[in-house]
């Protein structure tokens, strides 16, 4: 593969519903472009793309993944992501190199929720679009209903540019809308006429087209209403414009498996998408967070950011990235802005699915990995030290879902931090959180189908089992009344006695933590014994009396005591006055108080009544409703945790997928009596059958 300069790079990122068939559409250029010799599929274990294992086992890709295809004198980099949910942090790194996007999406199935926040994606990212309706061959596919949906959901900006000709229910070929003729498959090389029962449609469909070219353009806007056709150079120079500004979203059909409509998708990309050199300028930030812009090409200081990592048990770590500006050059040493340290720059590769080829330099654009950087990770920046910038962060999804894990063997404690610890350097929307109240390890994910995925490559790749388990809702104890209370300890074992006495006042205050203080007159209780008292109550206001959680809220009152000149000392005192806290707390009205989270929901607003009622459910309270764009709503609750475990899971069978969440413990209440109740007998049973 030769060199590319920045005006010969396409980055495109595939985006669409999980099973579009976003793989089989890079697969079938791979192999339309012989990079390939046959057509690879997930499902045999024969794609280039999908090559790791879960995808394999799962049918679907799970991760982000590069095909780079040399198609008339441009270099396309197919950057495709997968479509499952679960899988968004994915996504979103393909999206963070992308300069155009390929939504595909089934002609069978139609706009699905995948369609709809890919689409979400690139608006919010004013990227170049195309659609392509795959699978046309389908049983039961129709490419006039699927195009009609995406027009309806997304605008007059999606016009078809091609419209397939069927036959008894098979598609036979296609016509091409914008020169009006048609091609067979079994006359590729041949143009026809458009056939009769088209000839309507398809003109309806050219006036669409010539529209939304006249709106680029003032000269061509005038040409159109005066009702002029538009010569090919015009309709090329208005369609470039049209794609490029996001005012036209063509629409291409197609299968990928049986390569129809690969060559004609390829053409529309090198022709009508930008190229990255057409940016003209990004923008990034000085070391002091001044904006700087920076010329996208290769006379240009050299800029790159990193956009994924994966950690080879082999090659060792392979840091993807994207080069936005200059050039660059293995053997070489850049600055990590991030880090603030020097790397050494050995190999670059451009990666093509599983394989890598070893290539010399990186032009602006281009997208490749280099191997065995040392401290560089997902998102830092990588520059010149004459010249340093930093650009900003890819936001990830938050992951929300929570599960404790535990290692199935003690052997494999010290495997599972380790394998964990890699896992999360590859996937930023994996986290894992150590717990020291609950002395559990919370592992979280995007979902369900992340989370298995997680801990399948804990096992294959790491050699590490685990249990898992719901974490546990850290409830909190505190009292409502006052009461004073006395412990006494006394030992007398033949040898130096123990004595301690104390008589200490518990009553409610507003602190997280316990407040100590002593009102003793008189030297009750020598001033050398409050701390050794206060250590006492402090160890075990972390095991209230009633379910064994933490106690806050408590003030306690040394307020009287007494002492043995020779047997009191400072364990004494400290055991007196852990018999005093058992004493006090059961008569100071103790009450279980449950963690409250402040939930903010976003979902089309149809979902809103579904959203409201299912809050309602899990005791939450409805705090606030607002519109944050055309169709969706957020909606603010506040809701005790305990009844958000599994939301992950059930807010997207509840919006198919359209919604999404966000949660943060706010502040703890008192819980409800059955609540209450229920927490404590289960805590008894856990002390019983320890």
């Amino acid at each position: 593969m030769r060199d590319y300069l920045a005006n010969e790079v396409r980055n495109i990122v595939l985006l669409g519903h999980s099973q579009a068939g976003k793989t089989s559409v890079v697969e079938s250029c791979l192999y339309f472009t012989k990079v390939t010799d046959r057509m690879g599929k997930t499902v045999d274990g024969t794609s280039i793309m999908d090559y790791d294992q879960d995808e394999v086992k799962r049918g679907l890709s799970c991760y982000t993944s590069l095909a780079p295809i040399e198609w008339k004198n441009c270099k396309i980099n197919f950057i495709d992501t997968p479509g499952y949910l679960d899988y968004e942090g994915e996504m979103q790194a393909g999206l963070s190199v992308g300069d155009s996007a390929l939504i595909v999406v089934g002609a069978k199935e139609g706009v699905e929720s995948g369609t709809e926040k890919a689409w979400k994606n690139v608006t919010k990212k004013h990227l170049p679009c195309i659609f392509f309706i795959n699978k046309i061959d389908e049983e039961h596919a129709s490419f006039e209903n699927t195009y009609n949906q995406l027009r309806d959901k997304f605008g007059k900006t999606v016009i078809p540019f091609e419209v397939p000709i069927m036959v008894d229910g098979e598609v036979v070929g296609s016509v091409n809308v914008l020169r009006k003729k048609a091609w067979y498959y079994n006359d590729r090389e041949n143009a026809k006429e458009v056939p009769d029962d088209l000839k309507d449609l398809v003109d309806e469909y050219y006036n669409q087209i010539a529209e939304a070219i006249a709106m680029t353009d003032d000269d061509l806007m005038e040409k159109f209403f005066s009702g002029e056709e538009f010569d090919q150079h015009e309709v090329s120079k208005g369609l470039r414009i049209g794609v490029r500004n996001g005012e036209i979203r063509p629409v291409y059909c197609g299968s990928a498996i049986k390569q129809t409509g690969i060559e004609r998708l390829m053409d529309l990309i090198t022709e009508y998408f930008p190229s990255y050199a057409e940016k003209g300028r990004v923008e990034a930030y000085t070391p002091k967070g001044d904006i700087i812009h920076l010329e996208t090409n290769e006379n240009e200081t050299m800029s790159a950011q990193i956009f994924k990592t994966v950690v080879d048990p082999f090659v060792g770590k392979i840091s993807y990235l994207k080069v936005l500006t200059g050039v660059l050059r293995s053997d070489s040493v850049v600055y990590n802005t991030n880090k603030e340290v020097n790397e050494k720059v050995n190999q670059i590769f451009v990666i093509k699915g599983k394989y890598q080829m070893a290539v010399g330099k990186l032009f602006t654009g281009d997208i490749g990995a280099v191997v065995k950087l040392q401290q560089t990770a997902t998102n830092d920046t990588l520059c010149a030290k004459e010249k340093v910038v930093k650009y900003p962060s890819v936001e990830y999804v938050k992951p929300m879902l929570g599960v404790a894990v535990w290692p199935k063997t003690k052997a494999d404690e010290d495997k599972m931090s380790y394998g964990f610890a890699k896992i999360c350097e590859e996937d930023p929307t994996c986290k894992l959180v150590k717990n020291n109240e609950t002395n559990e390890q919370i592992l979280y994910g995007v979902g369900d189908q992340h989370i298995d995925l997680i801990l399948n490559r804990l096992k294959n790749k790491y050699k590490v089992e685990v249990t898992t388990s719901s974490p546990t809702i850290q409830y909190r104890e505190t009292i409502r009344g006052k009461a004073e209370a006395e412990g006494k300890h006394k030992k007398q074992s033949g040898g130096a006695g123990q004595y301690g006495h104390v008589k200490i006042r518990f009553e409610p205050c507003d602190s997280e933590e316990m407040v100590f203080e002593e009102e003793v007159f008189g030297g009750a209780v020598p001033r050398q014994y409050f701390p050794a008292v206060e250590q006492g109550l402090r160890e075990c206001m972390e095991h209230g009396v009633l379910a064994g959680y933490k106690v806050v809220g408590v003030k306690a009152i040394l307020y009287d005591g007494s002492y043995h000149e020779v047997d009191s000392k400072e364990i004494a005192f400290k055991a007196a006055a852990r018999l005093a806290y058992k004493d006090g707390m059961p008569k100071a009205k103790p009450i279980l108080l449950e963690p409250i989270g402040k939930v903010e929901v976003i979902a089309p607003e149809e979902y809103t009544g579904t959203l409201i009622g299912d809050f309602n459910k899990r005791r939450g309270i409805i705090m606030g409703m607002e519109m944050v764009d055309e169709k969706d709503q957020k909606v603010t609750a506040e809701v005790p945790l305990a009844e958000m475990s599994k939301y992950a899971t059930e807010l997207r069978s509840m919006t198919q997928g359209r919604g999404s969440y966000v949660v943060e413990f706010d502040r703890y209440e008192p819980a409800p009596n059955n609540i209450a109740e229920k927490v404590i007998k289960q805590a008894q049973a856990r002390k019983e059958e320890q």
